[in-house]
């Protein structure tokens, strides 16, 4: 049986502060298994430009088995659980699918190719580029455990 689907799904607006509509959960964290969780976060911590949730910024003597990274504003985003072993995707090949990716965006091209110089530093590597694309200018990357995830360039839009 499927569930019957709200007619209105938009947030409540009340002035300028958006609520959260109480009807729906609310997306916390995207969670991330990896075999080497401090590894990984800290990846997507330079990356990102996020931090660690209290507590988590030093490792622990029996290791780290979950750190949360949050955005500026304090608001976890990205949660990164161990694992004994992590399948790495084959994507393009669909032997071992995506399953999740993560999707980056940047204002500009040079935006882009700032990010990807930023990306391949901190470890990611360079699945699929089409930065020269017009319409949508991107690149995939895998993380250091093999996630994948895409920086494209999202324009503002013009008044």
């Amino acid at each position: 049986m499927t569930p019957a689907i709200a007619a209105d799904v938009d947030p409540l607006v009340e002035g300028d502060a958006v609520e959260p509509d109480r009807r729906f959960p609310q997306l916390r964290q995207v969670v991330l298994d990896s075999t080497d969780v401090r590894g990984l976060a800290e990846f997507y911590r330079q990356l990102l430009g996020y931090h660690y949730r209290p507590g988590d910024d030093q490792p622990v003597p029996s290791g780290d088995d979950w750190l949360v990274l949050h955005d500026r504003s304090g608001q976890p985003r990205v949660a990164f659980q161990q694992v004994d072993e992590l399948a790495e995707t084959t994507w393009p090949d669909s032997r071992i699918p995506q399953q999740l990716h993560l999707d980056l965006t940047v204002p500009t091209v040079a935006d882009l190719d700032a990010q990807h110089d930023r990306a391949l530093s901190l470890g990611a590597r360079l699945l699929l580029d089409r930065a020269e694309d017009e319409d949508e200018p991107l690149r995939v990357y895998a993380d250091p455990a093999g996630h994948p995830f895409c920086i494209f360039v999202v324009a503002a839009p013009q008044p």
